[in-house]
Protein backbone atom coordinates (compact mmCIF):
# COMPACT_ATOMS: atom_id res chain seq x y z
CA UNK A 1 0.00 0.00 0.00
CA UNK A 2 1.14 3.60 -0.69
CA UNK A 3 0.06 6.32 2.28
CA UNK A 4 -0.36 10.21 1.07
CA UNK A 5 0.22 12.60 3.75
CA UNK A 6 -3.85 14.59 3.27
CA UNK A 7 -3.69 17.06 6.08
CA UNK A 8 -4.78 20.89 5.58
CA UNK A 9 -6.71 19.74 2.40
CA UNK A 10 -9.96 20.08 1.08
CA UNK A 11 -11.04 18.12 -1.89
CA UNK A 12 -12.42 19.84 -5.06
CA UNK A 13 -16.24 17.31 -5.80
CA UNK A 14 -15.59 15.36 -8.81
CA UNK A 15 -18.26 17.22 -10.61
CA UNK A 16 -16.09 20.61 -10.68
CA UNK A 17 -12.96 18.65 -10.53
CA UNK A 18 -14.20 16.88 -13.74
CA UNK A 19 -14.72 20.39 -15.28
CA UNK A 20 -11.29 21.76 -14.25
CA UNK A 21 -9.21 18.75 -15.59
CA UNK A 22 -11.50 18.88 -19.09
CA UNK A 23 -11.00 22.23 -19.57
CA UNK A 24 -8.51 23.69 -22.11
CA UNK A 25 -7.50 27.07 -19.84
CA UNK A 26 -5.62 27.10 -16.47
CA UNK A 27 -8.17 26.11 -13.91
CA UNK A 28 -7.01 29.35 -12.04
CA UNK A 29 -9.22 31.35 -14.86
CA UNK A 30 -12.23 29.74 -13.77
CA UNK A 31 -12.36 29.35 -10.29
CA UNK A 32 -14.94 32.44 -9.65
CA UNK A 33 -17.94 29.62 -10.93
CA UNK A 34 -17.01 27.60 -8.20
CA UNK A 35 -18.45 26.87 -4.65
CA UNK A 36 -17.07 29.22 -2.27
CA UNK A 37 -14.08 27.51 -0.05
CA UNK A 38 -13.63 28.67 3.26
CA UNK A 39 -10.28 31.70 3.38
CA UNK A 40 -7.39 30.34 4.88
CA UNK A 41 -4.93 32.95 3.92
CA UNK A 42 -3.54 35.45 6.16
CA UNK A 43 -2.88 39.42 6.14
CA UNK A 44 -0.36 41.16 7.79
CA UNK A 45 -0.60 42.96 11.85
CA UNK A 46 -1.33 46.31 9.95
CA UNK A 47 -4.20 45.15 8.03
CA UNK A 48 -3.13 45.69 4.86
CA UNK A 49 -2.86 42.76 1.86
CA UNK A 50 -0.11 41.15 2.53
CA UNK A 51 0.80 39.33 -0.57
CA UNK A 52 3.53 36.74 0.21
CA UNK A 53 1.91 33.78 -0.66
CA UNK A 54 3.17 30.48 1.06
CA UNK A 55 4.68 27.38 -1.23
CA UNK A 56 1.98 24.63 -1.78
CA UNK A 57 3.13 21.49 -0.05
CA UNK A 58 4.94 18.88 -1.60
CA UNK A 59 2.84 15.34 -1.08
CA UNK A 60 5.38 12.73 -0.76
CA UNK A 61 4.57 9.02 -1.31
CA UNK A 62 6.24 6.20 0.60
CA UNK A 63 5.66 2.77 0.84
CA UNK A 64 4.51 1.57 4.53
CA UNK A 65 6.69 -1.04 5.44
CA UNK A 66 5.01 -2.97 7.69
CA UNK A 67 1.91 -3.22 5.80
CA UNK A 68 3.74 -5.02 2.98
CA UNK A 69 5.36 -7.27 5.77
CA UNK A 70 1.99 -8.21 6.65
CA UNK A 71 0.93 -9.36 3.04
CA UNK A 72 0.85 -12.65 2.52
CA UNK A 73 0.30 -12.59 -1.20
CA UNK A 74 1.99 -10.42 -3.72
CA UNK A 75 -0.40 -7.76 -5.36
CA UNK A 76 -1.19 -8.42 -8.41
CA UNK A 77 0.23 -6.32 -11.71
CA UNK A 78 -3.63 -5.42 -11.91
CA UNK A 79 -3.71 -3.94 -8.59
CA UNK A 80 -0.40 -1.91 -8.82
CA UNK A 81 -1.91 -0.41 -11.66
CA UNK A 82 -4.87 0.67 -9.73
CA UNK A 83 -2.55 1.58 -7.05
CA UNK A 84 -0.72 3.49 -8.86
CA UNK A 85 -3.69 5.56 -10.45
CA UNK A 86 -5.36 6.33 -7.41
CA UNK A 87 -2.49 7.74 -6.49
CA UNK A 88 -2.14 9.82 -9.46
CA UNK A 89 -5.91 10.94 -8.78
CA UNK A 90 -4.82 11.71 -5.44
CA UNK A 91 -1.88 13.86 -6.33
CA UNK A 92 -3.99 15.82 -8.98
CA UNK A 93 -7.00 16.52 -6.59
CA UNK A 94 -4.20 17.94 -4.13
CA UNK A 95 -2.72 20.27 -6.64
CA UNK A 96 -5.93 21.75 -7.91
CA UNK A 97 -7.03 22.33 -4.19
CA UNK A 98 -3.84 23.75 -3.27
CA UNK A 99 -4.19 26.01 -6.66
CA UNK A 100 -7.90 26.49 -5.59
CA UNK A 101 -7.39 27.76 -2.01
CA UNK A 102 -4.38 29.68 -3.18
CA UNK A 103 -6.92 31.67 -6.14
CA UNK A 104 -9.24 32.64 -3.13
CA UNK A 105 -6.14 33.90 -0.32
CA UNK A 106 -4.79 35.81 -3.74
CA UNK A 107 -8.23 37.26 -4.02
CA UNK A 108 -8.97 38.69 -0.14
CA UNK A 109 -5.29 39.86 -0.32
CA UNK A 110 -6.24 41.70 -3.69
CA UNK A 111 -9.54 43.47 -2.55
CA UNK A 112 -7.86 46.58 -1.67
CA UNK A 113 -6.23 47.28 -5.36
CA UNK A 114 -9.75 45.95 -6.75
CA UNK A 115 -11.20 48.73 -4.56
CA UNK A 116 -8.78 50.99 -6.03
CA UNK A 117 -6.29 51.80 -3.49
CA UNK A 118 -3.91 52.63 -6.70
CA UNK A 119 -6.76 54.05 -8.94
CA UNK A 120 -6.64 50.60 -10.80
CA UNK A 121 -3.29 51.44 -12.59
CA UNK A 122 -2.00 48.75 -14.58
CA UNK A 123 -5.50 46.20 -13.83
CA UNK A 124 -7.35 47.96 -16.36
CA UNK A 125 -5.48 47.55 -19.69
CA UNK A 126 -5.01 44.50 -19.94
CA UNK A 127 -7.92 43.46 -18.21
CA UNK A 128 -7.00 41.92 -14.62
CA UNK A 129 -9.48 38.59 -14.51
CA UNK A 130 -10.14 39.63 -10.78
CA UNK A 131 -11.16 42.91 -11.55
CA UNK A 132 -13.56 42.08 -14.35
CA UNK A 133 -15.24 38.85 -12.05
CA UNK A 134 -15.56 42.02 -9.38
CA UNK A 135 -17.39 44.64 -11.65
CA UNK A 136 -19.69 41.99 -13.32
CA UNK A 137 -20.73 40.50 -9.69
CA UNK A 138 -21.39 44.43 -8.39
CA UNK A 139 -22.89 45.11 -11.58
CA UNK A 140 -25.18 42.23 -11.07
CA UNK A 141 -26.16 43.27 -8.00
CA UNK A 142 -27.20 46.52 -9.79
CA UNK A 143 -29.52 44.83 -12.35
CA UNK A 144 -30.63 43.22 -9.22
CA UNK A 145 -32.99 46.24 -8.50
CA UNK A 146 -34.28 46.44 -12.35
CA UNK A 147 -35.34 42.59 -12.21
CA UNK A 148 -37.22 43.10 -8.74
CA UNK A 149 -38.71 46.49 -9.42
CA UNK A 150 -42.67 46.24 -9.48
CA UNK A 151 -43.05 48.32 -13.42
CA UNK A 152 -46.63 46.97 -13.81
CA UNK A 153 -48.95 50.09 -14.16
CA UNK A 154 -52.22 47.94 -13.47
CA UNK A 155 -50.43 46.81 -10.28
CA UNK A 156 -51.07 48.80 -6.83
CA UNK A 157 -48.29 47.55 -6.00
CA UNK A 158 -46.11 49.42 -9.17
CA UNK A 159 -42.89 51.23 -7.56
CA UNK A 160 -42.35 48.74 -5.15
CA UNK A 161 -39.37 45.59 -4.87
CA UNK A 162 -41.30 42.99 -5.64
CA UNK A 163 -39.79 40.30 -3.25
CA UNK A 164 -39.76 40.60 0.76
CA UNK A 165 -35.07 41.77 1.93
CA UNK A 166 -35.09 38.09 3.33
CA UNK A 167 -36.25 36.25 0.16
CA UNK A 168 -34.61 38.67 -2.20
CA UNK A 169 -31.44 37.46 -3.63
CA UNK A 170 -33.29 33.82 -3.25
CA UNK A 171 -35.82 35.28 -5.83
CA UNK A 172 -33.79 36.51 -8.08
CA UNK A 173 -31.82 33.15 -8.59
CA UNK A 174 -28.66 35.05 -6.71
CA UNK A 175 -28.44 33.29 -3.69
CA UNK A 176 -24.46 32.25 -4.24
CA UNK A 177 -23.80 35.68 -4.32
CA UNK A 178 -23.62 35.51 -0.46
CA UNK A 179 -25.21 38.62 0.49
CA UNK A 180 -28.03 39.31 3.04
CA UNK A 181 -29.94 42.46 2.14
CA UNK A 182 -30.49 44.48 5.56
CA UNK A 183 -32.41 47.62 4.22
CA UNK A 184 -34.64 48.68 1.52
CA UNK A 185 -34.14 51.98 0.26
CA UNK A 186 -37.46 54.94 -0.78
CA UNK A 187 -37.40 58.25 -2.07
CA UNK A 188 -40.00 60.46 -2.85
CA UNK A 189 -41.70 61.14 -6.07
CA UNK A 190 -42.53 64.57 -5.16
CA UNK A 191 -39.13 65.50 -7.03
CA UNK A 192 -38.08 67.07 -10.44
CA UNK A 193 -37.13 63.68 -12.44
CA UNK A 194 -40.77 62.84 -12.68
CA UNK A 195 -39.48 60.31 -15.56
CA UNK A 196 -37.73 58.20 -12.96
CA UNK A 197 -40.92 57.38 -11.35
CA UNK A 198 -43.45 54.50 -12.18
CA UNK A 199 -47.17 55.03 -10.58
CA UNK A 200 -50.14 52.45 -10.50
CA UNK A 201 -53.37 53.58 -12.09
CA UNK A 202 -55.12 52.05 -9.09
CA UNK A 203 -56.70 54.52 -6.74
CA UNK A 204 -55.50 51.85 -3.94
CA UNK A 205 -51.69 52.62 -4.02
CA UNK A 206 -49.18 51.09 -1.61
CA UNK A 207 -48.05 54.67 -1.46
CA UNK A 208 -49.14 57.99 -3.35
CA UNK A 209 -45.59 59.55 -2.85
CA UNK A 210 -42.43 56.52 -2.38
CA UNK A 211 -40.88 54.40 -4.78
CA UNK A 212 -38.54 52.15 -4.06
CA UNK A 213 -34.89 53.04 -5.27
CA UNK A 214 -32.00 50.46 -4.23
CA UNK A 215 -31.07 48.41 -1.22
CA UNK A 216 -27.91 47.82 1.63
CA UNK A 217 -26.85 44.56 1.90
CA UNK A 218 -24.15 42.85 3.66
CA UNK A 219 -21.69 39.70 2.91
CA UNK A 220 -22.22 36.67 4.82
CA UNK A 221 -19.52 35.12 6.79
CA UNK A 222 -18.60 32.46 4.29
CA UNK A 223 -18.19 35.58 1.11
CA UNK A 224 -16.44 37.84 3.87
CA UNK A 225 -13.85 34.71 4.19
CA UNK A 226 -13.47 34.74 0.33
CA UNK A 227 -13.24 38.72 -0.21
CA UNK A 228 -10.83 39.25 2.72
CA UNK A 229 -13.36 41.36 4.59
CA UNK A 230 -17.09 42.10 5.47
CA UNK A 231 -18.51 44.09 2.02
CA UNK A 232 -21.49 46.60 2.75
CA UNK A 233 -22.72 47.02 -0.57
CA UNK A 234 -25.15 50.07 -1.98
CA UNK A 235 -27.31 49.28 -5.33
CA UNK A 236 -29.02 51.84 -6.65
CA UNK A 237 -31.78 51.47 -9.19
CA UNK A 238 -31.63 53.13 -12.23
CA UNK A 239 -33.59 53.50 -15.85
CA UNK A 240 -33.63 50.74 -17.82
CA UNK A 241 -36.66 50.74 -20.33
CA UNK A 242 -36.65 54.72 -21.03
CA UNK A 243 -34.37 57.58 -21.44
CA UNK A 244 -36.75 60.29 -20.98
CA UNK A 245 -35.46 61.05 -17.78
CA UNK A 246 -32.39 62.89 -19.59
CA UNK A 247 -34.96 65.58 -20.64
CA UNK A 248 -35.66 66.37 -16.91
CA UNK A 249 -31.72 67.02 -16.23
CA UNK A 250 -31.59 70.68 -15.95
CA UNK A 251 -27.89 71.82 -16.77
CA UNK A 252 -28.63 73.75 -13.76
CA UNK A 253 -25.84 73.17 -10.58
CA UNK A 254 -26.67 74.49 -7.00
CA UNK A 255 -24.20 74.16 -3.96
CA UNK A 256 -24.20 70.95 -2.45
CA UNK A 257 -24.21 72.45 0.70
CA UNK A 258 -27.32 73.52 0.46
CA UNK A 259 -28.42 70.04 1.32
CA UNK A 260 -25.28 68.17 2.19
CA UNK A 261 -22.72 70.22 4.49
CA UNK A 262 -19.60 71.13 2.65
CA UNK A 263 -17.15 73.73 3.50
CA UNK A 264 -16.44 75.39 0.20
CA UNK A 265 -19.64 77.10 -1.54
CA UNK A 266 -17.74 76.41 -5.08
CA UNK A 267 -18.72 72.95 -5.16
CA UNK A 268 -22.13 72.11 -7.04
CA UNK A 269 -23.83 69.30 -8.16
CA UNK A 270 -27.16 68.52 -10.55
CA UNK A 271 -30.31 69.51 -8.71
CA UNK A 272 -32.30 67.28 -9.78
CA UNK A 273 -29.59 64.28 -8.24
CA UNK A 274 -29.11 66.46 -5.16
CA UNK A 275 -33.46 66.39 -4.50
CA UNK A 276 -33.64 63.02 -5.22
CA UNK A 277 -30.58 61.94 -2.55
CA UNK A 278 -32.18 64.61 -0.16
CA UNK A 279 -35.63 64.98 -0.57
CA UNK A 280 -38.33 63.21 1.60
CA UNK A 281 -42.04 63.16 2.41
CA UNK A 282 -42.94 63.99 6.01
CA UNK A 283 -46.79 62.05 6.02
CA UNK A 284 -45.47 58.86 4.09
CA UNK A 285 -44.20 56.35 6.43
CA UNK A 286 -42.10 54.84 3.69
CA UNK A 287 -39.84 58.42 2.64
CA UNK A 288 -40.25 60.22 5.77
CA UNK A 289 -36.69 59.54 6.38
CA UNK A 290 -34.85 60.94 3.24
CA UNK A 291 -32.80 58.29 0.58
CA UNK A 292 -29.51 59.88 2.85
CA UNK A 293 -30.88 59.92 5.93
CA UNK A 294 -31.84 56.07 5.43
CA UNK A 295 -28.44 54.82 3.72
CA UNK A 296 -26.24 57.26 6.52
CA UNK A 297 -28.22 55.30 9.63
CA UNK A 298 -27.93 51.87 7.99
CA UNK A 299 -23.72 51.90 7.25
CA UNK A 300 -23.90 53.52 10.97
CA UNK A 301 -25.71 50.51 12.56
CA UNK A 302 -23.92 48.15 10.17
CA UNK A 303 -20.42 49.19 11.51
CA UNK A 304 -21.27 49.37 14.93
CA UNK A 305 -22.80 45.60 14.24
CA UNK A 306 -19.02 44.74 12.95
CA UNK A 307 -17.43 47.03 14.77
CA UNK A 308 -14.33 44.33 15.25
CA UNK A 309 -13.98 43.52 11.75
CA UNK A 310 -12.36 44.78 8.43
CA UNK A 311 -14.98 46.51 6.68
CA UNK A 312 -15.32 47.93 2.68
CA UNK A 313 -18.50 50.25 1.86
CA UNK A 314 -18.75 49.70 -2.18
CA UNK A 315 -21.90 51.29 -3.77
CA UNK A 316 -22.66 50.56 -7.70
CA UNK A 317 -25.97 51.95 -9.72
CA UNK A 318 -26.49 52.20 -13.53
CA UNK A 319 -27.84 55.12 -14.88
CA UNK A 320 -30.07 57.45 -12.81
CA UNK A 321 -28.46 55.32 -9.94
CA UNK A 322 -24.55 55.73 -10.90
CA UNK A 323 -25.13 59.59 -10.22
CA UNK A 324 -26.90 58.79 -6.55
CA UNK A 325 -23.94 55.89 -6.11
CA UNK A 326 -21.40 58.74 -6.43
CA UNK A 327 -23.27 61.43 -4.92
CA UNK A 328 -23.83 58.85 -1.80
CA UNK A 329 -20.20 57.58 -1.55
CA UNK A 330 -19.60 61.78 -2.07
CA UNK A 331 -21.81 62.37 1.63
CA UNK A 332 -20.45 59.04 3.32
CA UNK A 333 -16.63 60.01 2.73
CA UNK A 334 -16.72 63.53 2.79
CA UNK A 335 -18.90 64.69 5.96
CA UNK A 336 -20.23 61.19 7.76
CA UNK A 337 -17.93 58.45 7.51
CA UNK A 338 -15.95 59.96 10.54
CA UNK A 339 -19.01 59.85 12.50
CA UNK A 340 -20.34 56.34 10.97
CA UNK A 341 -16.96 54.85 11.36
CA UNK A 342 -15.86 56.26 14.84
CA UNK A 343 -12.99 54.57 16.67
CA UNK A 344 -12.19 52.01 14.42
CA UNK A 345 -9.69 52.22 11.30
CA UNK A 346 -10.08 53.66 8.18
CA UNK A 347 -13.21 52.17 6.31
CA UNK A 348 -12.02 52.10 2.40
CA UNK A 349 -14.94 52.88 0.50
CA UNK A 350 -15.60 52.50 -3.73
CA UNK A 351 -17.85 53.26 -6.67
CA UNK A 352 -18.24 50.83 -9.35
CA UNK A 353 -20.58 52.75 -12.10
CA UNK A 354 -22.41 51.67 -15.02
CA UNK A 355 -23.63 54.09 -17.79
CA UNK A 356 -23.73 57.40 -15.50
CA UNK A 357 -24.23 60.89 -16.00
CA UNK A 358 -22.14 64.10 -14.81
CA UNK A 359 -23.10 64.54 -11.31
CA UNK A 360 -21.14 67.96 -10.67
CA UNK A 361 -18.30 71.10 -11.56
CA UNK A 362 -14.73 70.79 -11.58
CA UNK A 363 -14.88 71.61 -8.11
CA UNK A 364 -16.61 69.05 -7.51
CA UNK A 365 -14.57 66.83 -8.70
CA UNK A 366 -11.76 68.21 -7.66
CA UNK A 367 -13.16 67.74 -3.47
CA UNK A 368 -14.05 64.35 -4.39
CA UNK A 369 -10.75 63.41 -5.86
CA UNK A 370 -8.17 65.13 -4.34
CA UNK A 371 -9.31 66.19 -0.83
CA UNK A 372 -11.44 63.42 0.10
CA UNK A 373 -9.33 60.49 -2.01
CA UNK A 374 -12.56 58.64 -3.23
CA UNK A 375 -12.09 55.84 -5.60
CA UNK A 376 -14.60 55.49 -8.28
CA UNK A 377 -14.76 53.55 -11.31
CA UNK A 378 -16.63 54.18 -14.15
CA UNK A 379 -17.40 52.16 -16.77
CA UNK A 380 -19.23 53.23 -20.03
CA UNK A 381 -20.14 52.58 -23.59
CA UNK A 382 -18.64 54.88 -26.04
CA UNK A 383 -21.74 54.96 -27.99
CA UNK A 384 -23.93 55.50 -24.77
CA UNK A 385 -25.76 59.20 -25.58
CA UNK A 386 -26.47 59.90 -21.08
CA UNK A 387 -22.39 59.83 -19.83
CA UNK A 388 -22.47 62.39 -22.36
CA UNK A 389 -24.75 64.78 -20.56
CA UNK A 390 -25.33 67.21 -18.77
CA UNK A 391 -22.66 69.43 -19.43
CA UNK A 392 -22.66 68.62 -23.03
CA UNK A 393 -20.77 71.87 -24.24
CA UNK A 394 -18.48 72.50 -21.56
CA UNK A 395 -17.06 69.15 -19.78
CA UNK A 396 -14.02 67.40 -18.80
CA UNK A 397 -12.94 67.34 -22.82
CA UNK A 398 -13.02 70.77 -23.56
CA UNK A 399 -9.40 72.67 -23.78
CA UNK A 400 -7.78 73.37 -20.28
CA UNK A 401 -8.22 77.01 -21.31
CA UNK A 402 -11.62 76.94 -22.19
CA UNK A 403 -12.78 75.30 -18.80
CA UNK A 404 -10.50 77.79 -16.66
CA UNK A 405 -12.98 80.29 -17.68
CA UNK A 406 -16.07 78.39 -18.09
CA UNK A 407 -15.95 75.69 -15.04
CA UNK A 408 -17.56 78.61 -12.90
CA UNK A 409 -20.45 78.79 -15.25
CA UNK A 410 -23.81 77.03 -13.84
CA UNK A 411 -23.84 74.53 -17.47
CA UNK A 412 -20.22 73.23 -16.83
CA UNK A 413 -19.72 69.74 -15.53
CA UNK A 414 -17.10 67.35 -15.61
CA UNK A 415 -16.86 63.35 -14.72
CA UNK A 416 -14.74 61.99 -11.60
CA UNK A 417 -12.62 58.74 -11.44
CA UNK A 418 -11.39 56.78 -13.59
CA UNK A 419 -13.37 55.64 -16.99
CA UNK A 420 -13.08 51.76 -18.50
CA UNK A 421 -14.38 52.73 -22.00
CA UNK A 422 -15.78 49.92 -23.86
CA UNK A 423 -17.20 49.75 -27.39
CA UNK A 424 -19.81 47.55 -28.54
CA UNK A 425 -19.27 47.47 -31.83
CA UNK A 426 -15.84 45.15 -30.74
CA UNK A 427 -18.59 42.27 -29.86
CA UNK A 428 -19.61 40.15 -32.72
CA UNK A 429 -22.58 39.50 -30.97
CA UNK A 430 -24.31 42.58 -30.93
CA UNK A 431 -25.79 45.21 -33.09
CA UNK A 432 -23.61 47.55 -34.77
CA UNK A 433 -26.17 50.62 -35.26
CA UNK A 434 -27.39 52.22 -31.97
CA UNK A 435 -29.37 55.51 -33.56
CA UNK A 436 -32.54 53.82 -33.74
CA UNK A 437 -32.88 52.54 -30.25
CA UNK A 438 -30.21 54.47 -28.14
CA UNK A 439 -31.72 52.32 -25.61
CA UNK A 440 -29.01 49.23 -26.54
CA UNK A 441 -26.18 51.60 -25.57
CA UNK A 442 -27.26 52.46 -22.23
CA UNK A 443 -28.44 49.28 -21.38
CA UNK A 444 -27.15 47.34 -18.09
CA UNK A 445 -26.66 43.76 -19.43
CA UNK A 446 -25.10 45.26 -22.70
CA UNK A 447 -22.23 46.41 -20.22
CA UNK A 448 -21.88 43.59 -18.14
CA UNK A 449 -21.42 41.22 -21.54
CA UNK A 450 -19.17 43.68 -23.01
CA UNK A 451 -17.04 43.44 -19.82
CA UNK A 452 -17.07 39.70 -19.82
CA UNK A 453 -15.09 40.18 -22.98
CA UNK A 454 -12.62 43.35 -22.71
CA UNK A 455 -9.18 41.93 -22.27
CA UNK A 456 -7.41 45.36 -22.79
CA UNK A 457 -7.25 47.95 -26.29
CA UNK A 458 -6.52 46.37 -29.10
CA UNK A 459 -7.22 42.83 -27.69
CA UNK A 460 -9.46 40.72 -29.46
CA UNK A 461 -13.24 40.44 -27.93
CA UNK A 462 -13.42 36.87 -26.05
CA UNK A 463 -15.75 36.29 -23.65
CA UNK A 464 -13.88 35.25 -20.06
CA UNK A 465 -16.70 33.58 -18.18
CA UNK A 466 -19.32 32.20 -21.20
CA UNK A 467 -21.62 34.66 -19.25
CA UNK A 468 -25.24 34.16 -21.46
CA UNK A 469 -25.58 36.02 -23.92
CA UNK A 470 -28.71 36.01 -23.85
CA UNK A 471 -29.43 38.10 -20.78
CA UNK A 472 -28.25 41.14 -23.25
CA UNK A 473 -31.72 40.98 -24.60
CA UNK A 474 -34.09 40.88 -21.69
CA UNK A 475 -34.82 44.18 -21.74
CA UNK A 476 -33.45 45.04 -25.09
CA UNK A 477 -33.06 44.20 -28.70
CA UNK A 478 -29.20 44.15 -28.61
CA UNK A 479 -28.46 41.29 -30.00
CA UNK A 480 -27.92 40.19 -33.87
CA UNK A 481 -31.17 38.23 -34.89
CA UNK A 482 -28.47 35.08 -35.85
CA UNK A 483 -28.77 34.48 -32.34
CA UNK A 484 -32.50 33.42 -31.73
CA UNK A 485 -32.96 35.29 -28.85
CA UNK A 486 -36.29 37.80 -29.38
CA UNK A 487 -36.06 40.93 -27.85
CA UNK A 488 -37.16 42.14 -24.46
CA UNK A 489 -38.04 38.41 -23.51
CA UNK A 490 -37.74 38.92 -19.83
CA UNK A 491 -41.16 39.19 -18.14
CA UNK A 492 -43.37 37.87 -15.25
CA UNK A 493 -45.38 34.81 -16.06
CA UNK A 494 -49.05 35.65 -17.27
CA UNK A 495 -47.61 39.50 -16.43
CA UNK A 496 -48.33 38.52 -12.86
CA UNK A 497 -51.99 37.45 -13.26
CA UNK A 498 -52.76 34.58 -10.88
CA UNK A 499 -56.42 32.66 -10.61
CA UNK A 500 -58.15 33.13 -7.62
CA UNK A 501 -60.21 30.59 -5.60
CA UNK A 502 -62.95 31.34 -7.99
CA UNK A 503 -61.53 30.91 -11.10
CA UNK A 504 -60.94 34.89 -12.01
CA UNK A 505 -57.76 35.83 -13.04
CA UNK A 506 -56.70 38.82 -11.06
CA UNK A 507 -53.53 40.70 -9.77
CA UNK A 508 -52.38 39.19 -6.14
CA UNK A 509 -52.12 40.56 -3.00
CA UNK A 510 -48.62 40.94 -2.08
CA UNK A 511 -46.99 42.23 1.41
CA UNK A 512 -45.62 44.94 0.72
CA UNK A 513 -42.28 46.08 3.21
CA UNK A 514 -43.49 48.07 6.45
CA UNK A 515 -40.18 47.85 7.60
CA UNK A 516 -38.91 51.21 5.88
CA UNK A 517 -36.46 51.90 8.15
CA UNK A 518 -34.14 50.67 11.57
CA UNK A 519 -36.90 53.73 12.93
CA UNK A 520 -37.78 57.06 12.69
CA UNK A 521 -36.38 60.79 13.02
CA UNK A 522 -35.63 59.70 17.13
CA UNK A 523 -34.07 56.84 15.71
CA UNK A 524 -30.67 56.36 18.21
CA UNK A 525 -28.50 56.28 14.58
CA UNK A 526 -30.06 59.15 12.90
CA UNK A 527 -29.91 61.47 16.11
CA UNK A 528 -26.46 60.22 16.47
CA UNK A 529 -25.38 61.85 13.20
CA UNK A 530 -27.05 65.00 13.66
CA UNK A 531 -29.34 64.27 10.72
CA UNK A 532 -32.90 64.73 11.49
CA UNK A 533 -33.12 68.89 11.04
CA UNK A 534 -30.96 68.50 7.45
CA UNK A 535 -32.28 67.68 4.13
Amino acid sequence: MLAISLSSTVLIPVAFRTIIMNSTKNPLQSITHFPVLPFVGQKSHHGVSNFATKKPKQFKVLPKTSDYASLSTIPTELEKKRSIQQVEQDEEEHEITIQLSAAERQLADFWREIHGQNDWVDLLNPMDRRLRSELIRYGEMAQACYDAFDYNLFSKYCGTCKYMPSEFFDSLGMSQLGYDVSRYLFSTSNTNLPNFFRNSASPKVWSKHANWIGYVAISNDETSRRLGRRDITIAWRGTVTRLEWIQDIKDFLVPISSKIPCPDPTVKVQTGFLDLYTDKEEDCKYCRLSAREQILSEVRRLLDMYADEEVSITITGHSLGAALAILSAYDIVGRSLKDLAADRPAVPVCVFSFAGPRVGNVMFRERLESTLGLKVLRVVNAHDVVPKVPGFFFNERSPPMMMKYTKWLPWSYSHVGVELALDHRNSPFLKQAVHDDPIRAHNLEAHLHLLDGYHGKNHKFELASGRDIALVNKASDFLEDEFLVPPNWWQEENKGMVRNKDGHWVQPERRVHDLYCHGTLDDDHVQYLDLAGFG
